[in-house]
């Protein structure tokens, strides 16, 4: 019994065709599952623009500018989407994404309106009556399948983390001969970036709600934590040890980029405060160095020892895990900060100005008396100060932990800039060091 000879295929050869047809097996996969999610978010969009921002318009229920806050730019997206749309369906992804990246900048606005959106929208709600009724109406069209506008509002963040996710596909499966693969790559990374702007400004938000939070629970207003550049790490009981060995003390201590606060619980009698923190101390994390303290807990938590430049501080814990993470959270908060005020101050050494380049010195001679008297008057009346500093600030208060400050304070004239510490802590009910 005889066998006719099957034809040799290289393997080299087999193995480039089997991985080709898995990348388009995978492409169209993608590409399918894109142009379906597509045409369903151009429908949402359809609802929003033309139940809520043409009727609306139309009707005068919302004036014109809270209108454009709640819905900010989504009427441009709604357009944009729409041209993407029918080129996806035509399969040209490529083409589609590169028309479609440099109007990017709508969702970067809607991006950024976003929370104003949802506070406006919150407001709104609550005082005006007739846009209650005419949400609720529109809400209960059959077309929207029982989805509230607070559910549609938030669309277009996700769908550009939704491009994210499919353009990585697609380009991962496409061959760098095809022409489309450059065409995506660039989308890739336009798209990425404005996903980045999204958990950006998340974090920011989430961020400023800790700090509000934190600032409820310290009593009074005199501490204040809505800061720039400042950001909430974490908080938790620790124990404070007495310097002349007395007894520890579980204090609350909340830790933040630039500052470090201990707080002690209020009263539980007191008629406002029960709930609430009395903040003790301020430590700047500036000029702080934190160690671990062995062989004082006998392997029962563990000790930090903090010092800071006009004080110590030790703390303890009997939650050896807690400890740990206390003190990675401080040593990385005073390493991060010291190397931001290490950057200012290198950037303004190179921004300031000689006292007397070479090229002045030798025109001087040529300069008239007239203008050397005038120019010792100026000295006389700026003193030394104002010519070694040439940027200076009529604000004394500086901010605890505010680098751009500290280096602001250090620039000013030391005839109109009183000690630093007793405007610190005249203005807080507690200690600021």
């Amino acid at each position: 019994m005889s066998f006719a000879p099957s034809p040799c295929v290289p393997t080299g050869t087999r193995n480039v065709q089997e991985q080709r047809e898995r990348w388009e097996k995978k492409r169209k996969r993608a590409g399918r599952e894109l142009v379906q999610t597509e045409q369903k978010y151009c429908e949402q969009l359809d609802l929003i623009t033309t139940y809520f921002v043409e009727i609306l318009k139309a009707k005068g229920t919302l004036r014109q500018d809270i209108r454009e806050s709640i819905f900010s730019s989504i009427k441009s997206i709604h357009l944009v989407n729409q041209t993407l749309l029918a080129h996806l369906e035509e399969g040209n992804f490529g083409l589609g994404f590169e028309q479609f990246c440099p109007h990017l900048h709508f969702y970067t606005t809607y991006v950024d309106n976003i929370q104003t959106a949802k506070k406006v929208l919150t407001v709104q709600l609550k005082k005006n009556k007739a846009f209650r009724r005419f949400k609720k109406l529109q809400e209960s069209r059959p077309e929207f399948h029982n989805l509230k506008l607070e559910e549609l509002l938030p669309l277009p963040l996700e769908r550009i983390q939704q491009y994210k996710l499919f353009l990585r596909d697609l380009t991962e499966n496409t061959s760098p001969d095809n022409p489309e693969f450059q065409q995506l790559s660039r989308a890739v990374r336009a798209v990425s970036e404005v996903a980045q702007r999204i958990q950006d400004n998340a974090r920011s938000h989430e961020n400023h709600l800790q700090l509000r939070r934190v600032q409820k629970l310290l009593k009074g207003r005199k501490t204040r934590l809505l800061a720039p550049d400042r950001w909430y790490i974490r908080e938790g009981w620790l124990k404070t040890v007495p310097p002349r060995g007395k007894e520890t003390k579980p204090k609350m201590f909340f830790l933040f980029s630039d500052i470090l606060i201990q707080a002690k619980p209020c009263s539980s009698m007191h008629p406002t405060n029960g709930d609430k923190f009395a903040c003790q101390r301020v430590y700047p994390l500036k000029e702080c160095t934190a160690d671990k303290v062995f062989g004082h807990t006998k392997s029962q938590g563990g000790l930090i020892s903090l010092t800071f430049a006009r004080a110590k501080l030790l703390l303890m814990s009997s939650d050896q895990e807690d400890i740990n993470d206390w003190y990675r959270s401080l040593c990385l908060a005073v390493g991060q900060l010291k190397s931001k005020n290490t950057v200012v101050h290198r950037r303004e050494e190179l921004l300031r100005q000689p006292l007397r380049s070479a090229p002045d010195s030798q025109q001087s001679p040529a300069a008239s008396p007239r203008a050397h008297g005038r120019k010792r008057a100026m000295v006389r009346d700026e003193g030394p100060e104002s010519i070694e500093r040439p940027f200076t600030s009529s604000d004394s208060r500086t901010p605890v932990g505010d680098s751009g400050a500290a280096s602001a304070s250090k620039k000013m004239k030391l005839s109109e800039a009183p000690p630093s510490r007793s405007q610190e802590s005249s203005g807080s009910s507690c200690v600021i060091l």
